[in-house]
């Protein structure tokens, strides 16, 4: 926890800290990216330049500037500013800082507290800050890489703006890796001499993430080789830094919600290579192979359901093979089947079904089940007439009977509505022929 942050040439430390530490920005001027907040007019540099600063939350992938705002915000701001970690922090520093807002409250002062990964804080963490917000002790500032929806205490949302932070492009990391060759604070000094296409390399491998980005440039220079005329980072060193990609996947956070999700809807919308796609992402991202298949094994029913009824066998069989032979060997496994759900007719009508079917339970969870249809072990329930008048229906020609098995509130009532997609036809013409059968035989 520290007070009233310096700039950058205040500070006699800046040469022994990381690059991405030294080139951190100290003005709204000097942030690359994220224009559609701080561009000319736009209300988050309205906000800043004019001081007029009110709780909010910056959402958005590593790396893109969430901390660096909440810094600028430090120096431009009249207030005093307090950087709060929710990793090292607890409820008795939460409240020690707020003893301390109330009190520069009664001398007229604002006070800022920035809460870095605040959705690692519990609920009642979370509320420690509600009545301070509330009644304007302090003004909030949460950077979060988790959806907030999710992570923070829907009251303390309410209070608090959301600004929605977006990955840096391309181009923006090319930009901050060229101002950090040539600025005093970075590699101005030692003449690095590296090519625009290692650079570009570079930008690819960061996924828009700038403080990776720096990270790794700073790598390569310092295994760079030292002449009189400076540093050359040569093309093959770089090769040898970006050795493994890091793709944006993490397995217990939003990014994992957002590919599975965006895994079922390619399938959903017979994408078969965006499916692969999305599947390998998760792959290579380390998730468990088993979770990938649990999900195929519910789109065969959701989404293809009787359209294709093998789809369900060919997702128990992915899942089969998943799990006696594990990664990397069951990627060609669970592209079959994302292939195959990807390609077959499709039908949402049992996950219709089940839909409308809760409805109605809800509405009336305790609907007794019919007499007719009651299983009678006991003399008394015979008494009762419990399975009075049940027909068997192996005893009829048709092997059916018109016997009313829902309860009396639902008599009439559907919830399968088969489509004419694949083999569900069939089952459509099938039951159409069971109904009008049964109504023929309740009019005799």
């Amino acid at each position: 926890m520290s007070e009233t942050l310096l700039p950058p040439e205040a500070s006699s430390s800046l040469a022994g800290q990381p690059l991405a530490a030294r080139m951190r920005p100290a003005s709204l001027d000097e942030i690359v990216g994220q224009q559609h907040l701080l561009g000319p007019g736009k209300v988050l540099r309205r906000l800043i330049s004019s001081d007029a600063i009110s709780s909010m939350i910056f959402w958005g992938p590593p790396g893109v500037g969430k901390t660096t705002l909440a810094r600028v915000i430090a120096l431009q701001t009249q207030a005093t500013f307090i950087d709060f970690s929710a990793v090292t922090s607890g409820i008795r520093e939460i409240r020690q800082v707020m003893l301390k807002a109330e009190e520069n409250r009664t001398y007229g002062v604002r006070t800022i507290v920035f809460v870095d990964e605040i959705h690692r804080f519990n609920k009642a963490q979370q509320d420690a800050f509600l009545p301070f917000v509330e009644k304007g002790s302090i003004v909030l500032i949460g950077a979060t890489t988790e959806n907030p929806s999710f992570e923070v205490n829907s009251a303390l949302l309410s209070r608090c703006k959301v600004f929605v932070l977006q990955a840096l492009t391309k181009q923006d990391i090319l930009t901050l890796l060229r101002r950090a060759l040539t600025d005093t604070r970075g590699f101005g000094r030692d003449h690095v001499a590296i090519s625009s296409a290692a650079l570009e390399s570079i930008a690819d491998f960061c996924n828009g993430d700038a403080r990776s980005a720096l990270s790794t440039l700073e790598m390569v220079v310092l295994n760079g080789d030292a002449g009189e005329d400076g540093i050359t980072v040569s093309d093959e060193i770089v090769a040898q830094c970006l050795s493994r990609k890091n793709l944006m996947y993490d397995k217990d956070g939003e990014e994992h919600y957002n590919i599975i999700s965006a895994l079922h809807k390619s399938m959903r919308n017979s994408d078969p290579d965006a499916a692969v796609y999305w599947m390998m992402r998760m792959l290579e991202g380390g998730e468990d192979p088993l979770y990938i298949a649990r999900r195929v094994l519910r789109f065969a029913a959701e989404d293809v359901g009787l359209a294709d009824p093998r789809a369900m066998e060919v997702a128990v069989a992915a899942y089969q093979a998943c799990h006696f032979i594990g990664v990397p060997e069951c990627n060609v496994h669970l592209a079959e089947a994302v292939v195959y759900m990807s390609l077959a007719s499709k039908s949402n009508a049992m996950e219709m079904a089940t839909v409308e079917a809760r409805e109605a339970i809800e509405k009336e969870p305790d609907a007794p089940v019919p007499l007719v249809i009651r299983n009678a072990p006991t003399k008394l329930m015979k008494q009762l007439d419990y399975g009075k008048g049940y027909k068997y229906a192996h005893d009829y020609e048709e092997k059916i009977t018109a016997m009313e098995c829902m309860p009396d509130n639902l008599k009439g009532r559907r919830f399968y509505h088969p489509t004419t997609q694949g083999q569900e036809a069939r089952y459509k013409e099938r039951l159409e022929q069971i109904l009008a059968w049964k109504e023929e035989q309740r009019k005799k």
